[in-house]
């Protein structure tokens, strides 16, 4: 048998306590609102259900097909918002000790990244094509 260390004992119940308040603070905010939430809204016939936003109906389904620009644009945000993740500790270690060697991979790094944002320059990912006909000549 494992003997279990009382400093594993307290990390365990922090991380029970930090989950279990993460529990509550959600199911009391969705308890909070539906107590201060309206029952009685101006809802007609057959709209109980309905998806309304800003009080105005909606038109037409809600399951249209986006372009593919939407997604791509996701795609680049994401990728270069994890590479700022990994830039910012890397700097930190780096600034502890001095060397090209670290300046270099960090250079090559953002090269790397600049390529990649070029290439998708190049493929026309960041020009806005509008589906509906433009009036102007």
């Amino acid at each position: 048998m494992i003997p279990i260390h009382i400093d594993h004992i307290t990390d365990l119940f922090y991380v029970g306590a930090f989950f279990v308040g993460g529990l509550a603070v959600a199911f009391i905010s969705i308890l909070i609102s539906k107590l201060i939430a309206p029952t009685k809204t101006r809802n007609y016939v057959h709209k109980t259900g309905q998806a309304i936003e800003c009080g105005i109906d909606p038109i037409g389904d809600a399951w249209i097909r986006f372009g593919v620009v939407y997604y791509l644009y996701a795609l680049i945000f994401i990728g270069f918002s994890v590479d700022v993740l990994y830039l910012l500790p890397v700097t930190i270690v780096y600034n502890e000790q001095s060397g090209y060697r670290d300046l270099a991979e960090v250079f090559i790094f953002i090269g790397i990244l600049l390529m990649i944002l070029l290439y998708a320059w190049r493929k026309g990912v960041f020009i806005w094509k509008s589906k509906l006909p433009s009036n102007q000549p």
